[in-house]
């Protein structure tokens, strides 16, 4: 086996587990008075929480990784909508009416009813900013009896794989009655939500009063460790059970039977802001995408564990490859020394290597480049107001709804909440307009696939690859959920033996 020349040094391996030393229970049994047995799973996560977890944030995919919120509906392997708080659904025109589930109870012991649903689609719909998964569509909501009503403005083939959002979790009254959404002790899942210490952890104990399948583990013990060295360390030392995100860097001196990789639906993307600036001119943007060379990335700083991208949706999505045709570009002008600056955050721990090569290869085509890299906590405000040239970002395409059709409207329309170009593109706005109308099936793939073309028509966004996500399993943990969307790590099934 090769090992990496860029490979941390032992002492810092140590160094980097020390620092997870205490942080965790040990294994230890249950400590929350159920009287069960068994060792509660110790987790060490990458990113801390940005909005105290509250799920109308990108915070709400930790709340569905630690089972704790649901929603009315979840995804199947496929990306179709299946039976979650809702048992059931019908479609009439605008409007979908779902039947919920009898015997479930928020875990502050009231019981889910239609109004509590409401309140929780309705807070969703009126927050600033909206979730993603709204991004471009009104929703309104109706309680009747044990049953609740969503309307859309216009008619929305999507509306069930919309409400499978994490964004969309349906939590309990309590939860809204401050300023911010407070989840604790207020979902519906198997685990339940019980301290919150900030951004360094957080822990969970079973839920006894779960309306489906009781958790095998006592509880979920939780650790932000954004360093990747020490969650990898966290691993070889014993000292977390669950391990999400190993970097690359660090798969080749663990133990091959404790990790996992699985294509995902993530794409490593360098966004070119059109709106200001160098990049304004669609020359130079066409410039930058010639001047990369994603093939020697792939290698370089992922070790050959990525795919080098040919469109924004990757092999996770078998089926976009093979609608793919020819994109017409612009040509490329001279960029003449001219100064751009190329923002990146540190929490992935391949990106700010990525922004190194990109720096060479830029340069090499005649930019001078700055770098400017920060923990994303720190730099994503930037990113979205247009404060850089260039972004390189990993970003999820089918991360919301099991279809690619939310992830190209929110980073590419013009009124997208996620729209770090800055685009505004008359033909790109028709393109994912007609791909968001179209009815799930074939004619909605094709339609996704020539929006995806519109946008990769401005050179606004350069694919470079495509991620592989790396998990790492303590050989004690069994069940421990490996989703490339990055939904779901531990469920009711999840234990350490």
């Amino acid at each position: 086996m090769r090992v990496p020349a860029r490979l941390v040094p032992l002492a810092a391996l140590s160094a980097a587990s020390a620092l997870l030393t205490g942080c965790f229970s040990g294994g230890q049994p249950a400590t929350d008075g159920s009287g069960a047995g068994g060792k509660r799973v110790r987790v060490a996560m990458m990113q801390p929480p940005r909005s105290a977890l509250s799920p109308l944030s990108d915070d709400a995919f930790k709340l569905s990784r630690w089972s704790t919120a649901e929603t009315l509906v979840k995804l199947d392997a496929d990306g179709d909508a299946e039976p979650a708080l809702a048992t059931e659904w019908t479609q009439s025109g605008r409007s979908w009416t779902f039947t919920l589930r009898d015997g479930v109870t928020f875990h502050d012991g009231t019981k889910l009813t239609a109004e509590t649903v409401v309140n929780s689609l309705t807070k969703a719909a009126a927050a600033s900013p909206k979730p993603r998964i709204l991004d471009g569509v009104d929703l309104t909501a109706k309680a009747d009896g044990d049953k609740v009503t969503v309307t859309t403005a216009t008619e929305d083939p999507l509306v069930p794989q919309r409400l499978s959002s994490p964004q969309l979790s349906i939590l309990a009254a309590r939860a809204y009655q401050g300023k911010t959404v407070d989840p604790v002790g207020a979902g519906t899942g198997p685990f339940e939500l019980t301290k919150v210490d900030g951004t360094s952890s957080a822990a969970l104990d079973r839920y006894d009063g779960y309306w489906g399948k009781k958790a095998e583990a006592p509880g979920i013990d939780v650790r932000f460790v954004p360093d990747g060295t020490a969650r990898a360390a966290a691993l070889r030392s014993g000292e977390a059970d669950i391990v999400e995100a190993v970097p690359v860097s660090q798969a080749a001196v663990l133990d091959r039977d404790l990790i996992t990789e699985v294509p995902m639906p993530r794409t490593n993307t360098l966004y070119l802001n059109t709106e200001k600036g160098v990049f304004k001119d669609a020359a130079l943007r066409a410039a930058a995408r010639e001047a990369i060379d994603a093939e020697s990335i792939v290698k370089g700083v992922y070790e050959g564990r990525a795919d080098v991208a040919e469109g924004l949706l990757g092999p996770a999505l078998p089926w976009a490859a093979g609608l793919r045709g020819p994109v017409k570009r612009a040509e490329a002008g001279d960029p003449a020394g001219k100064t751009i600056t190329i923002g990146t955050f540190t929490d992935r721990a391949e990106l700010p290597e990525v922004a190194a090569a990109l720096q060479q290869q830029l340069k090499k085509a005649g930019f001078k480049v700055k770098l400017d890299v920060r923990e994303y906590a720190n730099i994503e405000s930037g990113a979205l107001t247009g404060a850089f040239d260039a972004f390189i970002l990993s970003r999820a395409t089918v991360l919301d709804s099991g279809d690619p059709a939310a992830y190209l409207y929110s980073d590419f329309a013009s009124d997208g909440s996620f729209n770090i170009p800055q685009l505004a593109d008359p033909a790109v706005d028709k393109a994912l307009k007609k791909a968001a109308e179209t009815p799930a099936g074939d004619a909605r793939r094709k339609a996704v696939i020539a929006a995806e073309a519109a946008v990769l028509g401005t050179d606004a966004a350069v694919p470079m690859l495509h991620e592989r996500v790396i998990q790492g399993d303590a050989a004690g943990v069994t069940g421990a959920a490996h989703d490339p969307r990055e939904r779901e790590l531990v469920t009711a099934d999840t234990h350490v033996k």
